[in-house]
């Protein structure tokens, strides 16, 4: 049984969930052998990244209970799963970087990316179930499900690729998979590590989706109008392989005449510059409003969210430290 060393808290605030999560990891034994298997595994998780399934879970939580350090395991659990999921796609993308450093495959190899990242997913199930008895059915069958779920998504998205067809309930039924029901699934295990009721843990639920949806689309948003310097990578990466966005979709279906050629000639060109291509699509999303579409469309994500919180019966003082967590991930520029 893996233990932090971290004291209990109660009564956390937001700064202090982050504390917890970032020394429950910092603490992780890895002391089985072979240490080669371990060290990629260590590497992955010591990158840094956002840690919203693991914050979201111990919010959840602790709307109903004050010791939210209890959880750890299974926050740490889902965080565990989620980087394996970003190894396994790096892996899958060739990619070279992920969170300014190497990759897995590039630092090792293919074989060890792949070993370390099923061997993840494995440590990912063993924190998870490290709960006690009364909960392990609910709380496996949750993770489980959205574990499967993911896997579709991430099919949907390769499916995607070769496909001039993809209609925007399509792109948001993959997205919601790929992305959104690992925030819901946060959001429900902590629901049901503290011994909600029923109704609040459905609404939690729907809580992290649409908070998941709406982070999506951001997500897209930023690829094409974030600030390079604050985003972290060159914008245009979705345009340039094009990627079937809810943006690319909705620019599809609205443009027309001479704009849907130009558009068009743009996804068919094999060889292109990429500033110019980034810069003509882009025109073309401002010419016919697609980005104040992105933009509406989070927003609607995000109130049907806050809408689910707000039936959460718990009391509004309670609430705070989420709906401003949730403000701020709707505010962010990376």
């Amino acid at each position: 049984m893996e233990k932090s060393n971290v004291n209990t808290i109660n009564q956390l605030p937001l700064g202090g969930l982050g504390g917890l999560i970032q020394s429950y990891l910092s603490n992780l034994p890895y002391d089985r052998k072979p240490y080669s298997l371990y060290e990629p595994i260590k590497y992955v998780l010591d990158l840094g990244g956002k840690r919203i399934r693991p914050m979201l879970m111990l919010m959840s939580y602790n709307l109903y209970k004050d010791d939210p350090e209890s959880i750890l395991p299974q926050a740490i659990g889902l965080e565990t799963y989620h980087n394996y999921t970003l190894l396994h796609d790096d892996l899958m993308d060739n990619a070279d970087v992920r969170r300014g450093q190497p990759t897995v495959h590039k630092k090792w190899d293919a074989n060890t990316a792949i070993l370390s990242g099923d061997s993840m997913l494995v440590l990912a199930y063993q924190r998870m179930q490290n709960c006690p008895a009364d909960k392990l059915p609910a709380v496996l069958d949750c993770f489980t499900t959205t574990a499967l779920e993911i896997g579709e998504g991430q099919q949907y998205d390769m499916e995607f690729e070769t496909r001039d067809d993809v209609r925007e309930e399509e792109y948001i039924e993959m997205i919601r998979l790929k992305t959104s029901v690992l925030l819901a699934c946060a959001m429900k295990i902590g629901a049901i590590m503290a011994d909600a009721p029923k109704e609040d843990v459905e609404l939690l639920y729907r809580f992290g989706e649409r908070m998941g949806l709406a982070f999506q689309l951001q997500d897209d948003f930023l690829d094409v109008y974030g600030d390079p310097k604050v985003f972290g990578k060159a914008i245009g990466g979705d345009i340039t392989s094009n990627k079937k966005t809810y943006m690319l979709i909705n620019a599809f279906n609205k443009a027309e005449g001479e704009t849907k050629a130009e558009l068009s000639r743009w996804i068919a060109a094999k060889e292109f510059d990429r500033q110019e291509k980034v810069a003509a699509v882009t025109a073309i999303y401002n010419k016919l409003g697609i980005d104040l579409m992105a933009k509406a469309k989070m927003e609607e994500y995000y109130h049907e969210a806050i809408e689910a919180l707000d039936k959460v019966s718990v009391a509004e003082e309670k609430k705070t430290a989420l709906r401003e967590y949730a403000a701020k991930m709707m505010k962010r520029e990376k």
